[in-house]
This record gives structure tokens, sequence and C-alpha cells, in this order.
């Protein structure tokens, strides 16, 4: 079966996405991990697939490279919104409701794109994405780090000098931590930088089912935000309580904001950028 595949990066975190609607395609692991590979398929983080959903505006089936899932991808998720819009299966002009592996999420597409005849349009969209609520935040104050769960489980360290830190050597040893057994975690390495009344979160990630360093982790980044509030790094808000952050990864700027809470956070949303790359065709 020939099969087309649209290729989208949401901060440089890339994804292989297809229009499942109809119900007939169905990838095995080792598809997967073929069509991820960077020297001998088509080179992504993650496929995902979007179908039909009874109840909201559609399903998102999120698969690591590996084949794995069951977790949500808040770039992917960002992604998949811009390619809902770009086939027309939702309105850039009211909020979009999806399924996803961590359950219902709301976005709102902030601008638009010239969509999928504008392969690398740097501007792509701009999509605010909520993400799930986070409750139980387990400290290791001898580590300086913290682990939660935002959609997926994250280890979130900070530490200095980020630009030359071991971050896969590191990121590998911890992932595969026993205190993380069986499933492991993801690991965000942050630098706090910047002046103290609006600090700026650099962060280096390194992901569980990739198995590498990846430009950018939505879901870290969000953990990243959550982590530093609960340890104690400024925010800066609107004044109502609500804590906002700017998380600089690799190749984009993206900003949390949410309410932060004694153990965890509520009402989050991740802003980020959303771009289509171009399109790929295979025979599975």
């Amino acid at each position: 079966m020939l099969q087309k595949f649209f290729k989208y990066h949401g901060a440089g975190n890339d994804f292989l996405l297809a229009d499942n609607r109809e119900g007939l395609l169905s990838l095995s692991p080792a598809q997967i991990s073929r069509l991820c590979d960077r020297h001998t398929g088509f080179g992504a983080d993650g496929v995902m697939l979007l179908e039909k959903s009874e109840t909201k505006d559609f399903k998102m089936v999120f698969h690591n490279p590996d084949g794995s899932g069951g977790m949500m991808c808040g770039n992917g998720g960002r992604c998949i919104v811009a390619f809902a819009a770009d086939l027309g299966a939702v309105s850039g002009n009211f909020p979009v409701e999806f399924e996803a592996p961590d359950g219902i999420h709301t976005a709102v597409i902030l601008n638009t794109s010239k969509g999928p005849g504008t392969p690398g349009d740097a501007n792509g969209r701009v999509i605010r994405l909520k993400m799930s609520d986070v409750s139980g935040i387990t400290g290791y104050k001898e580590e300086d780090a913290f682990f939660l769960e935002t959609g997926a489980r994250h280890l979130v360290k900070f530490v200095t000098g980020l630009d030359d830190f071991p971050v896969r050597e590191l990121g590998k040893s911890l992932r595969l931590d026993p205190r993380f057994a069986p499933e492991g975690v993801n690991v965000d390495f942050v630098e706090v930088t910047g002046p103290a009344h609006h600090p700026i979160l650099r962060i280096r990630t390194f992901e569980k089912g990739v198995e590498d360093e990846t430009l950018a982790c939505g879901t870290g980044i969000v953990a990243s935000a959550v982590a530093a509030c609960f340890k104690g790094v400024p925010f800066f808000g609107s004044g109502n309580g609500r804590a906002s952050y700017e998380i600089a990864a690799a190749i984009s700027t993206l900003s949390v904001d949410f309410n932060p809470g004694d153990n965890g956070a509520g009402d989050i949303w991740l802003t980020g950028p959303a771009v289509f790359i171009g399109t790929v065709e295979c025979f599975l």
C-alpha cells in the first residue's frame, strides 16, 4: 500500500503524520522504526496518526521511534493540531479539542500559515496547547532534581554549564535509573539564565523511546517550568498568581503558563511553533 506522510516539526522536534480517519492504516513497531530511522528511513522523532473521535475533533495516536506509545507529546500535540487545520478537519477560528493518550486536550491556533503548500515556512503556526495537570512532585535535593509527570514521565535536573554538559551520557544513565523502573524516564537538563526578575530556562532533553537527545521535548518543557516554580525560580506573570516562564530549546523559545499548586500545577498551557516541512510517500 502506498502511504503518504506529512512531516512537521515543533521547535525542532520532528514527526511524520498520516491521516487515518478512514482507519485503514495500521503500523507495526518495525515499520515505525524504519520510517523514523535517519539513515535508512525518512527520519523523525515519532510517528502520529490523526484518527476519528466519537466526541472530539479528532484523536491523536503517538508512536516513539522504537514503536512504543501510550504517552503524550507536547510538540507533537501542536503539530497534529496544525496538521488537522491544514487538512480542513478543524477551523482555526475556534478552540480545537482532541483525544490523546493522557486524556482530552484543548488547543488554540494563534496565527495561520500558508499550510502544506509552503514547505519549510519558517513562521508556521503558533499554537497554544492545554496540557494535563500535574500532581505529586518528588524532589531529590542532593541532585537538584525533580520527578513529575506531564503526560510523560520526566526527571528535571538543574545544572550549570549546559552547553558542555554530558547530556547523552548522564541522560542515558538516569533514563535507566532503577528508581524509575520499569517504565524509565525522560531526562531534562535545565540551566537558569538571564536576570533574576526575568529568568530564562535553557533546556536539553534526553528522550526515552528516541534514546538520544532531541532538539526539543514539549512535555519536558512543561515539566521544567513546573519544576522551576517548585524549586523557587522567580516567574513573571499577570499579577493574579499565575506563573509564566520562557524556555529556550535548541532552535526555538517557547512559553509555559499555569496556576501553581502546593505540589503540582493546574491549567497548564504550552505555546510554541508548529511548522510544516514537506510530504513523503512510501510502500508499507
